[in-house]
């Protein structure tokens, strides 16, 4: 995970503020049961004699390292545009005090709400609050307007989620996110045990530090238990009740992150509800990858001005959802640009997207159901390496290869050239009429862009846990040989098709390292004629469509200095062991070291994840995930490095974490947790 900002010549240093900024460092706010939480805040200079609406942003990830950087880009520029800008470290990370026990907690939830009681008791407070953030602090935006604080009137959120089950690193489709479950979890386990700084905190930052080594918990253990969508995902769900979602909402992901389906239900679901989608990976627009940029820091304050300052920003005479359709590309891991255009809509669903059917028939896909006859698609275990990261922070190589090279391995139906240049826009789905050979399996659905010179570009996917297929409560065993009528979401596009390019839909019950294999091979029968198709949401030229905004050029507040001690480098590697018939993919970060030259703070970060498999053998699959991460300054220097693995057998899964803690080199402690967790339909 990068926080680092590059620099980019399309993006404006802005400088001369409307107010002047001071900042307000280490802020220790109390909570009720005696923990403080601290902060950073900035605010213009006059603010207590001219009082101010608050934004706050609420993250377990450091302001004073490892957020400092982007956190410097955003805040000050809110300041400067008149308003408080407070940037707390949740409960249990950095100068905060306790441990961090898992994920969006109540306890999360509460505390946040004593933040805004805190917030709106200062003299320069206007007693207005509005939330933001991107990926954790979008998620929990989201549930702290849940819990309808009347001084909190309006949020942005960003790359986040309504529904923790369905999407987020866990679980997707009912199946176990195998890339990403157990990353996640290694992320947050050496996240969590980094020390307070003694600068702040004094001698006890120490103490502090070996309790979180000893009592920071592994999530995975805790997701992995819950494999169905029960109580524990339905907590910090706002899906499971919109209605208390009761302020505007200013919704906004990218194409490449892995939360965009979101949007398209908080603009369904939430009266209030704004949406942007660019062509962005996870990441806030004014720096996000790839270009076009905007300048999203005006945006927000257009939305913050209208919400909590009460003026006409011209905001609401715009459509209510933009979305960038991007132009067909040629497959490239890495992409600088995505060309395409702005559309508006007034709303979604929208009049002008409908349902576009294409039928497998042979190898063919057809818009007219064909006659009934069936096909195997069989289990490949080694289908899935090509497909790119499950949620891309706009690293080199992150993104989908020719999936050409994945087509071999699945079952795969295209169409006819398209007459016509066609917009998509929205969730595609593909239904099918299927039966499996085993009592547990899964449908991995890839749908490509096929160029007339033979490229296929991946431009959505899904898959579902067969078991799942009436309830991801309530899953159930499959009768062998039994026909099932299912529906395969997957991911939302907005995507335009050329004339003469084909569209391709493949098959698998199988796609590592997106899912964890199911515990035998499987072969599944899927019956063609009309309930097996693949709908395309086309959307059709309105005149509304060109009525967006054109954005200004990307702006930020002036980027912390900082020195670089070691560059980032990144490599990911797909190695295959014919005689052994194993596959291995090793994804390799190392996200650099820097020094901060405001606080002299140096912090740096090395992450290996491997994943193995071996054909015809899903229970050889193997999740390892390493972290390394150095935080000091000068003769104060720590370093932890984890470990974490997860393996399974027909009945179980197995995890393993290891945390070791150093201090100036020297080994201080360690510890070691080792789970078994039955499988539940996975």
């Amino acid at each position: 995970m990068v926080f680092n900002i590059q620099d980019s010549p399309n993006r404006n240093v802005k400088t001369d503020f409307e107010r002047e900024v001071k900042k307000m460092e280490h802020v220790s706010i109390p909570m009720p049961d005696g923990a403080t939480l601290k902060a950073h805040i900035w605010l213009p200079k006059d603010a207590e004699t001219d009082p101010v609406p608050a934004l706050l942003e609420y993250l377990p990830y450091r302001k004073n390292d490892f957020t400092a950087i982007r956190d410097s880009a955003r805040h000050p520029y809110f300041a400067g545009h008149g308003y408080a800008s407070i940037r707390v470290d949740i409960r249990g990370s950095g100068d905060s005090d306790g441990i961090l026990l898992d994920e969006y907690l109540k306890q999360e939830q509460d505390d946040a709400l004593a933040v805004i009681d805190w917030i709106i008791a200062q003299p320069w407070s206007t007693g207005k609050v509005g939330m933001f953030g991107k990926s954790w602090g979008g998620f929990n935006s989201l549930q702290v307007a849940e819990r309808q604080h009347p001084a909190l009137q309006a949020v942005i959120t960003l790359c986040s989620t309504d529904d923790r089950y369905s999407d987020d690193v866990h679980y997707r489709g009912g199946n176990i996110l195998a890339s990403d479950m157990l990353w996640w979890s290694s992320t947050m386990f050496a996240y969590n045990a980094r020390p307070q700084d003694p600068a702040v905190v004094g001698d006890t930052w120490r103490a502090n530090w070996l309790k979180r080594v000893e009592e920071t918990p592994p999530f995975v253990n805790a997701w992995l238990s819950h494999q169905r969508r029960d109580a524990y995902w339905k907590h910090g769900s706002i899906n499971e009740n919109y209605a208390n979602v009761d302020i505007p909402v200013f919704a906004v992901g990218g194409w490449q992150d892995a939360y965009t389906d979101t949007i398209f239900r908080m603009l369904e679901h939430l009266p209030n509800a704004k949406g942007l989608i660019g062509p962005w990976a996870h990441e806030y627009p004014e720096v996000a990858t790839p270009e076009p940029t905007i300048g999203f820091l005006q945006e927000a304050i257009r939305f913050f001005d209208h919400w909590l300052k009460g003026k006409d920003t011209g905001m609401y005479q715009e459509p209510k959802f933009q979305a960038w359709i991007q132009e067909s590309e040629k497959p490239q891991v890495t992409y600088d640009e995505r060309p395409g255009r702005w559309i508006g809509l007034d709303q979604w669903p929208d009049q002008s997207v409908h349902q576009l059917n294409f039928y497998p028939s042979n190898q063919d896909l057809t818009t007219h159901a064909p006659a009934k006859h069936e096909f195997l698609v069989a289990s490949v275990q080694a289908h899935g390496f090509y497909a790119g990261t499950f949620c891309p922070f706009g690293q080199p190589g992150d993104l989908p290869a020719d999936q050409r090279l994945e087509n071999g391995k699945s079952v795969v139906f295209t169409s006819a050239p398209l007459d016509e240049t066609t917009d998509f826009l929205g969730e595609p789905v593909f239904h099918a009429t299927l039966k499996a050979d085993q009592e547990n399996a899964m449908l991995a659905v890839r749908i490509m862009d096929k160029a007339p010179t033979g490229e296929s570009t991946l431009i959505s996917w899904g898959m579902l846990n067969l078991n799942h297929y009436q309830s991801h409560e309530f899953p159930e065993a499959l009768a062998i040989g039994e026909y099932y009528q299912i529906a395969v979401k997957c991911d939302s596009l907005g995507q335009q098709i050329p004339k003469g390019h084909q569209i391709e839909v493949a098959l698998s019950p199988t796609y590592w390292t997106k899912a964890w294999p199911a515990p035998k091979p499987v072969t599944l029968t899927v019956q063609t004629g009309e309930n097996t198709y693949l709908s395309m949401p086309k959307k059709q030229a309105t005149a509304r469509d060109a009525d967006v905004r054109q954005f200004a050029v990307a702006e930020t507040a002036p980027i912390m200095e900082r020195e670089v001690l070691r560059k980032e480098e990144r490599d990911y590697t797909i190695t295959h062991e014919p005689i052994s018939q194993t596959w291995t993919v090793t994804d390799y970060s190392d996200e650099g070291s820097r020094r901060l030259l405001t606080n002299g703070v140096e912090h740096g970060s090395i992450n290996k994840n491997t994943y193995t498999i071996v054909e015809n053998d899903p229970l050889s699959a193997t999740a390892e995930c390493a972290w390394e991460l150095t935080v000091g300054r000068g003769d104060w220097q720590t370093k932890l490095m984890t470990y974490s693995k997860m393996t399974s057998d027909l009945n179980h899964f197995y995890l393993e974490n290891k945390i070791d803690a150093y201090e100036n080199d020297r080994h201080v402690t360690s510890k070691s947790w080792k789970e078994t967790i039955p499988r539940d339909f996975n």
